[in-house]
């Protein structure tokens, strides 16, 4: 009788704590949004092309249901449906009808059988594009567009950049740095002519600001009590300048720009006059179309390496074994071929299609997450040529580039 007693009393416990242990696999892997347990979320980086050649136009293409590239540029969103995805070259326009209209008229409406995706928060970033100066800033004896705007653009926003989050963004908190002068960054690789003379004057640099769009610290609270910084910026291309190499050097001190605000240096300003960077500890994912090549294209003086030498940013997604890649892109490389035959870098890494006798196809699109975040996925949305989903690669000479997190 005690032998029964004692055999029922151990097959309670072994299946109450079969049920324990059930429970808590269980709530190891299914995260509540809002909550306070693990949630992955997918952060991803999309320069969809999304720019028009006149002031408005942008509003004009969204506000019917039927522009072949912006159908493209959702369904590729909506395939991928990312939690929070930057979109970089998407005109701006101060009340943000751009951004409202495409959600509406596109993503909110299934393209060619994908899932409609709303995303409750979005932000239009102003820009440094098209934005007239008030000095000559070419030293060609006039102030005129585009020559003398403070980033390359025929109008206000031209070429500027939105975010679209599933999870509330932290309006009151965000920090723009739209007005930075690029003098004001110690060592700055400011231009200087063949003879050694400065390139821009000191009329010029009084007012030159860093930012040829904007740099930005938007907070995205994805639990009651995690924020993760979405810090996005799109540096200028290296290239379309002289031997002084003022878009080179410019590009190369946007991306420094971005890893000196990780590093939380004192000299950083911004808009509203608030100082430093970070606060230590913080949660952070990089977004943005650098223009810049780990290996390969025009970058001057090698700006992914300050990356690279960031202990702050997560290396995995850099150099490591979670390089977002795609087969897409090693395909594209053998069957373009011309100047990708001698590019150093994997192509599986690469990001966008670019002319195939210069500079051929690069790895220029990044989402970088800090070291104290976990990474378990990431990818290049670059389908190949037997992939039913290969007609999307129209949408944009850049493919949307994703990192999942677990936070």
């Amino acid at each position: 009788m005690k032998t029964q007693k004692l055999l029922s009393r151990t097959k309670f416990l072994f299946l109450f704590s079969l049920i324990l242990v059930t429970s808590c696999i269980k709530d190891d892997f299914i995260g509540h949004p809002g909550g306070d347990d693990d949630v992955k979320v997918r952060f991803a980086s999309y320069n969809a092309s999304l720019n028009r050649s006149n002031e408005g136009e942008l509003i004009s293409d969204l506000s019917t249901q039927d522009n072949p590239q912006a159908k493209l540029v959702a369904e590729v969103i909506q395939r991928q449906y990312p939690d929070v995805v930057a979109l970089l070259e998407f005109d701006y326009d101060s009340n943000g009808e751009a951004l409202d209209l495409f959600q509406k008229n596109y993503l909110g409406i299934s393209q060619n059988g994908a899932d409609a995706v709303t995303y409750e928060y979005a932000y239009s970033v102003s820009s440094n594009t098209g934005v007239l100066a008030e000095v000559d800033l070419d030293g060609n004896g006039e102030v005129s567009i585009p020559g003398d705007t403070y980033g390359f653009g025929f109008f206000p926003g031209q070429f500027a950049f939105a975010i679209l989050s599933k999870y509330k963004i932290q309006k009151e908190n965000i920090r723009t740095f739209q007005q930075f002068l690029w003098k004001d960054m110690p060592e700055a690789l400011l231009p200087v002519n063949e003879n050694n003379s400065q390139y821009y004057s000191e009329e010029a640099l009084a007012v030159f600001r860093l930012s040829s769009k904007n740099h930005v610290d938007i907070p995205i609270q994805v639990s009651e009590s995690k924020v993760v910084h979405a810090l996005i910026a799109h540096p200028t291309p290296p290239v379309f300048d002289g031997p002084e190499d003022r878009n080179g050097t410019r590009n190369h001190d946007e991306i420094r720009f971005i890893s000196d605000y990780i590093n939380d240096e004192s000299y950083i300003y911004d808009d509203n006059g608030f100082t430093g960077g970070l606060a230590y500890g913080a949660h952070f994912v990089v977004m943005g179309d650098m223009n810049a090549d780990t290996f390969d294209g025009d970058s001057t003086n090698h700006p992914i390496g300050i990356f690279e030498s960031n202990l702050k940013i997560n290396q995995s997604v850099l150099t490591g074994n979670r390089v977002p890649s795609s087969e897409g892109g090693t395909e594209a490389s053998i069957v373009q071929g011309e100047i990708n035959d001698t590019h150093i870098g994997d192509p599986a890494y690469d990001t966008g299609d670019f002319g195939d006798t210069n500079p051929g196809n690069l790895r220029v699109d990044y989402v970088l997450p800090s070291a104290n975040l976990k990474v378990v996925d990431s990818g290049v949305f670059w389908p190949t040529e037997a992939d039913e989903q290969n007609e999307l690669n129209a949408a944009s000479d850049h493919k949307l580039v994703w990192v999942d997190l677990e936070l």
